[in-house]
Formats: structure tokens, C-alpha cells, sequence
């Protein structure tokens, strides 16, 4: 690890939320600046209330910034004092979406290809094993004590017996082309297991613990959008339905038989500490409660109900800091943008080297400036909000006037993560593009009137079927050119087959042309509007092209992999940085590049000291990007 890194990790404790603290930037050398954390603080990712070897109460929290799920933290539900467990092996980016505290007072998880068992009375790790990918959605207890985990993407089972230690890997037991989610499993007082998954289509399964053998549960007309659920009753037996909320097909499941039943049971769920990656278990077993575990403010409070007291204790743990998702200059002179776990505002002020980090309405995929305003197109439910830096931070909350960001509408279910946000220079259009909701295809367009205060929703089927937008940018006598990605929403069917440009008139809302430009590409990563009325474009992050919007042709096009590597990732990328001198820089994950606008040709300026990843805004000659969890500027000689 660098030492500044180390010295600016080391100083996180001493910020405080939603005021003002100091950035403390670091010269990184050839123009290259180090602003800092944008959002210094980790995310939990499953929490239960238990007790150690001495019968002390503690709480476990499964860590995440940044890098993945990195540790556990115990903290000492009397004292605060705390201890940090790094996760034995490497998170890889990933994190928890499931766990289980046993029967036997042992606290599993399963993520990274890799199963996990942690015992507080030990106080460590005392197994971990490489598994089938990838991670559990949802985890369970039989009547032996076995832990049972059903992973993502593709319905894998995993058991572990902690009396004997033996990992089986049933390996990936169900295939679909969409990536699954099985969130949740159970299994009966016979020790058979079932398992119910979706989103693209629900359905459940039996499988027998001693053959592997797996079994759909229901006829494939029962199943629909949606998630197949089970749950163990408390009378020995497992409960399920293919796909939730249609019609009454509830099933009684035992001994890998199923019986329908219809309508939902009325029998009661066995008691079981597991859930997914919101899982909270507040009580421990002397009855006290933990009524706050806060990673942000590092505060743990633990009621006891008997007395009616609470004691407030403080801990620590060490954090990298959330990822960040993007960030553009803002109207007050501010680098803004937002984290993802937790989900949080940063503003950075250049002229002071100040930060300010609050609490913010879900994650801010896509930011973009217009005029006196901030705008943010946010995950989940493809919302819009406009953010007036001069006035007061009020938090938002929607359908209520007043906040400050202030939301405005949401696109859901045709958009849910948003991949781009193009702040028309009409001045008062706002357009918003991205995937649909989970299992779904085809992402359509949020269109927001400033001056109307009133939003148009496009489906995928008004655009071009099956295909989502990933890319805008605005041409003259109100038409855009959009560049399509072939994702669908996540765990949703892929049905296209290549990803298109189009041009859409706003005035009519349709599509006048649209057309594979690039066979075999499957996304149009970023578009930018050039000199002399170009289109500068990327396909699949190592395509550079240039696009005449009059002709619709291609007029240059570069294989820049080779060379430079990828472009810079996101969920809103920003690769394209444009100046107010008009140059157009681009964001290379290995560094900054620049444009010929006569030649086309792509120079190299500077080598980045780390990954370039979200992007991307110039403000004062300086271009600012993210990196993980950190902000950086590289400062363009020519502005």
C-alpha cells in the first residue's frame, strides 16, 4: 500500500457525517493529484446478535467496502470494543447476499466461489472452501445441523456439515440462459432440500441429498416473472410456490413428493437465523437488543427490554471506502457524485480541499450538470432528481415537495439502473436511459420537461425491441443519437443479438433510423459530440469511431484495445471528457487521452497512477475521475 494511502486511511475516523472535514490532497506527480475517500465508511452485509466463549454478547457484522466483503467485525455488546477478522480469502469484489447463524452458534456465509464458517467462541475462521461459482442467495439449517446454500448464476448447491467438516459441491444443478437468483431454500425433517429461484421465471426445486437428483416442482405454465419462495413449517414440512402472487398454486413439499394444496398455508415457519444480505438479528440470548448497529456513525445501541435502559457504545473498524459510481462537476464549483453500500452524497471543493459526505435517496448511478442545477438518475426504480446547490440540503423522500434533492419521477420497471443521464443544452430536457427491472428485457427513456414539470416514458418496444440504451448524446433540430446495449435488466434473458445506433426525434418520440453499425458489438459504451458536428463513440470499451449523423455513417473507426486497453467502466461510464476550450479528452482505464479532432487520432497524455474507473468532468483545467473508493485529478496543459 502507498504511505499516503495508508496516512489518508488512517485519519477516516476523524470525519464526521454531513459536515464539512478536510481532504488533505497529495501531489501523486506529472499533474496527477489524490483528493481522498469520497464516502470512508463500509457497509454491512448481514449482522446477527449472539454470544463468545465467555458468554459475552457480541454482534457480527459481515464488512463490505470497496474491495468486497473483506472481514467480520465482532463488536463487544458491553464494552464497544471491537475486533476485525479478515475474510480468509480473497473477496474479489464480492460480498455477502446470504447468511446463516447455526443452531450450533456459528455464523456462514457464501461468496466468491468460496464457502465460509466463522465461530465466535473461537474467534475466528475455523473453515473455508473453494466452491462452484459463485455466491449464496439464500442459506439454510437441516434437522443434522448441515448448512445448506443455493448460489448465483447458475442454481448452484453447496452443503457443509460442521460435525464432520465435509464439504459436498452439488456444482450447478439447474441451467438457464439468464443468470438466476435463488433466494430462498429449506429443507424438510427428512433432509431433503428445495430450493426456489427466478427473476426471468419462477420456479422451485427438490433435490436428494444422496443422488443429487433435481426436480422441478409445478407445470411450466405455473411459472412467470418473478421468484419461486419455499419455507420450512414448523410441522416437519417444506412449503412452496413456483412464482409468487400468481393464483393460488401453493405446494406441500416432503420427502421429494409434491402435493398442491392452492391457497398459502397458514402453518408457521420454523425458526431459522438466516436471511439475505439485509439479514438483522437483534436479540441475543439473554433477551437484551440491539436496537442500532450504525457503520456509519461506528454507534451500537443495546436496549434491554426488561428494564427498559439503553446503553449507547462506540466501536471502530478499519474501512478502503464505498465504490464509487460516478461524479461530475456541479453548478457551485464542487466535484459531486455518489457511493454504492453504503448509499451516500460526496461533494469535493477543490479551492478549499474540503469534503462534505451525507446521506442520500438511493444509489446515484448517472449525474450530470444543466445550467444552475445537479441531476441524478439513480437505482433502483430509474428515479430522477434535480439537486439545486444554493439552497439547503433536504433530504429526499419521494412524493414530497420541498427536498432538496427533489425527486422528480422514476422510469421503473422499463428502467432500473440507469447507464446514462444526458442533460439536454436545450436547457430544460432531461433524459434518462438504462436496463429494466430484474428478469426483465428491454430498457426504455425517462424524458423530463423542466418547464412543464412533467415526464414521458418511452418502452424498449417504442425504441428498438429487446435492446436498452446505454449511450446519448443531442444532435441539432431536436433529434439524439442513442447507442444500445444488449444487457438485459439483471437476471433478465439477453434476446438481442447486436447492439445498435439510432436517432430519435424528440418532438414525435420516434425512431427515424437505427442500425447494426458494427456487427457483433453487444454495447455502445459512451458518445460525445464533436467538432463540425461529428459523433466520437466507443463500442464494447476498445472501439473508438467516429459517426457523421447526417450521412449516418461511420467516418473513422480505431481498434484502440490493442494499444490503450479498455475505456474506463461504470454503471454511467463517462468516458468522454469535454473541455470548455472544447477538447475531448478520453478516460482509458491505464490513463488520459486526448482527440485530433482533424486526424481522429488518439494520443496518450498521461499514464494514471491507478485504474481509471468512473468517470469524468473537467472543472478549472483539472479532469476529475474515481478510482474504487477514491477521487483523483490529472491537470490538461492546455486548459
Amino acid at each position: 500500500m502507498f504511505p499516503w494511502l495508508r496516512a489518508s486511511l488512517a485519519g477516516l475516523s476523524l470525519l464526521t457525517f454531513g459536515g464539512t472535514t478536510l481532504a488533505e490532497r497529495k501531489d501523486l506527480g506529472n499533474g496527477f493529484l489524490h483528493h481522498g475517500v469520497a464516502t470512508p465508511v463500509s457497509h454491512p452485509r448481514g449482522i446477527v446478535a449472539t454470544v463468545d466463549g465467555q458468554g459475552r454478547n457480541v454482534v457480527l457484522v459481515w464488512l463490505f467496502d470497496h474491495r468486497g466483503g473483506y472481514a467480520l467485525l465482532m463488536i463487544d455488546a458491553e464494552t464497544g470494543q471491537s475486533e476485525e477478522f479478515p475474510t480468509p480469502f480473497p473477496p474479489g469484489g464480492d460480498c455477502p447476499y446470504a447468511s446463516i447463524l447455526s443452531s450450533r452458534n456459528r455464523y456462514y456465509t457464501h461468496f466468491n466461489s468460496h464457502f465460509v464458517e466463522f465461530d465466535p467462541v473461537q474467534r475466528k475462521f475455523t473453515f473455508f472452501a473453494k466452491t462452484a461459482p459463485q455466491m449464496a442467495m439464500s442459506m439454510t439449517e437441516d434437522d443434522r445441523g448441515v448448512i445448506w446454500s443455493a448460489t448465483y448464476p447458475q442454481s448452484g448447491i453447496v452443503s457443509y456439515n460442521p460435525h464432520t467438516g465435509e464439504l459436498r459441491d452439488y456444482g450447478h444443478v439447474h441451467r438457464e440462459n439468464w443468470a438466476q437468483y435463488p433466494r430462498s431454500i429449506a429443507t424438510d425433517d427428512r433432509g431433503w432440500v428445495y430450493f426456489g429461484m427466478g427473476s426471468t421465471l419462477g420456479q422451485i426445486f427438490s433435490l436428494n441429498p444422496a443422488t443429487g437428483e433435481v426436480k422441478p416442482i409445478g407445470p411450466p405454465e405455473e411459472r412467470g416473472h418473478g421468484y419461486g419462495v419455499v419455507f420450512r413449517g414448523v410441522d416437519g414440512k417444506v412449503y412452496g410456490i413456483p412464482t409468487a402472487g400468481r393464483g393460488d398454486n401453493w405446494y406441500q413439499l416432503y420427502e421429494g413428493k409434491a402435493m398442491k394444496i392452492g391457497k398459502e398455508p397458514s402453518v408457521k415457519p420454523k425458526p431459522i437465523i438466516a436471511g439475505d444480505q439485509g439479514l438483522f438479528h437483534r436479540t441475543f440470548p439473554d433477551g437484551k437488543r440491539v436496537r442500532v448497529c450504525d457503520l456509519v456513525e461506528k454507534v451500537l445501541v443495546v436496549e434491554d427490554p426488561k428494564t427498559g435502559q439503553a446503553k449507547t457504545l462506540h466501536f471502530r473498524y478499519s474501512s478502503e471506502g464505498a465504490h464509487i459510481m460516478g461524479l461530475a462537476a456541479a453548478p457551485d464549483g464542487t466535484i459531486c457524485g455518489g457511493t454504492a453500500f453504503p448509499m451516500r452524497f460526496f461533494s469535493y471543493h477543490p479551492k478549499t480541499d474540503t469534503w462534505v459526505n451525507r446521506a442520500c435517496y438511493g444509489q446515484w448511478n448517472t449525474v450530470a450538470r444543466q445550467g444552475d442545477r445537479f441531476f441524478v438518475g439513480g437505482y433502483t426504480g430509474g428515479f430522477l432528481l434535480e439537486w439545486n446547490p444554493a439552497q439547503q440540503w433536504v433530504p429526499t423522500e419521494k412524493g414530497k415537495e420541498g427536498c432538496n434533492p427533489q425527486f422528480l419521477a422514476e422510469g421503473y420497471p422499463d428502467i432500473n439502473r440507469p447507464h446514462e443521464l444526458l442533460a439536454h443544452p436545450d436547457g430544460r430536457t432531461l433524459i434518462l436511459a438504462g436496463t429494466p427491472g430484474y428478469g426483465l428485457t428491454g430498457g426504455g427513456l425517462l424524458l423530463w420537461d423542466r418547464q412543464t414539470r412533467q415526464s414521458v416514458l418511452l418502452k424498449h418496444t417504442d425504441l428498438i425491441p429487446q435492446h436498452a440504451t446505454m449511450s446519448l448524446v443531442a444532435l441539432p433540430q431536436g433529434k439524439i443519437l442513442g447507442g444500445t446495449t444488449t444487457a438485459p435488466g439483471t437476471g433478465g434473458e439477453k434476446k438481442a443479438k447486436e447492439a445498435e445506433l439510432y436517432i430519435l426525434d424528440l418532438a414525435t418520440k420516434k425512431v427515424e433510423w437505427h442500425e447494426v453499425v458494427f456487427p457483433g458489438v453487444q454495447e455502445y459504451t459512451d458518445l460525445c459530440l464533436a467538432p463540425q458536428g461529428l459523433v466520437y463513440g466507443f463500442a464494447d470499451r476498445r472501439r473508438f469511431f467516429v459517426f457523421d449523423p447526417k450521412r449516418r455513417q461511420v467516418v473513422h473507426t480505431e481498434e484502440t484495445g490493442e494499444k490503450f486497453g479498455p475505456t474506463n467502466s461504470q454503471q454511467g461510464p463517462r468516458v468522454f471528457v469535454v473541455s470548455p476550450k472544447g477538447n475531448v479528452y478520453i478516460l482509458f482505464v491505464k490513463g488520459i487521452a486526448r482527440v485530433d479532432p482533424n486526424s481522429f487520432a488518439i494520443t496518450l497524455l498521461a499514464p494514471s497512477p491507478v485504474p481509471i474507473g468512473p468517470g469524468g468532468d473537467i472543472l478549472e483545467g483539472r479532469i476529475y475521475f474515481a478510482s474504487g473508493s477514491h477521487v483523483y485529478s490529472w491537470r490538461a496543459p492546455e486548459e
